[in-house]
């Protein structure tokens, strides 16, 4: 571990697989305490395994995060037992479906919403004072190139990314003046679960695995980081966009 996050605590959502698995393990091996959240509790078994056989630390939350009061109490437990949070990366998230917008079913509508854009404002409202108690609060948001192309039947997941990209940037101008960095991430296609679902005849082999994503999103992480309200492009490998001072 080359240290760059010792005694720093991360929340991370949707840890058990994918982009949020490989993140939780890069974020451990710099030193951070991970919280790994996710509702599947063999994968978070194997993510714990894993971070423990790398020398780092986990504390695992089988949690749903449509679970706004069982959110609430990960807040307050953090509080109780660290008094603040270093790092909140909201990764966890739905497809939902590729459709035409008015064939779309309104249940998984409101999950997909629920899931991709409420989960991340009830995060948001639950973690928030704990960030603000760091002398580095860093906050990720799992964003998507759809939420700019918006590409026809992808417009649920588009909608949802959108969504989250304006929270984190009025969010980025709200806490300005304090430590707190806020930006957006879209990774860029990459070899997950999601992935294989929306395009499945495309080779896998062809993109970026999550572990080479993580590890480029790990600066979004540090406390030297000085940008806030923008959108790293991980392909790019620089931000496209940073808010400036109202």
């Amino acid at each position: 571990m080359s240290g760059r996050l010792t005694d720093r605590v991360a929340v991370v959502t949707g840890a058990s697989r994918g982009i949020g698995y490989e993140f939780s393990r890069v974020l451990a091996s710099e030193g951070a305490h991970v919280i790994a959240v996710a509702r599947t509790v063999g994968g978070l078994e194997e993510l714990d395994d894993a971070i423990k056989a790398e020398g780092g630390s986990t504390t695992l939350v089988p949690l749903d995060l449509l679970d706004s009061a069982g959110i609430d109490r990960l807040g307050a437990a953090i509080f109780e037992r660290w008094g603040k949070l270093d790092v909140m990366v909201a990764n966890a998230g739905l497809l939902g479906v590729l459709s035409p917008i008015g064939h779309i079913d309104p249940k998984l509508f409101e999950k997909t919403m629920a899931t991709n854009v409420t989960s991340v404002w009830r995060l948001i409202r639950s973690l928030d004072p704990l960030l603000r108690r760091s002398d580095a609060g860093r906050a990720i948001l799992m964003s998507s190139g759809a939420a700019h192309s918006a590409k026809a039947y992808w417009g649920l997941y588009a909608a949802t990314k959108a969504a989250v990209e304006a929270l984190g940037k009025s969010w980025a101008n709200e806490t300005q003046k304090l430590p707190l960095r806020v930006n957006s991430v879209n990774p860029g296609a990459t070899a997950t679960k999601m992935r294989a679902e929306a395009m499945p005849g495309e080779d896998p082999e062809t993109l970026p695995t999550p572990r080479e994503v993580a590890e480029a999103m790990l600066p979004l992480a540090l406390p030297g980081l000085t940008e806030t309200g923008g959108l790293f492009d991980v392909r790019e490998g620089r931000f496209l966009q940073v808010s400036m001072p109202a």
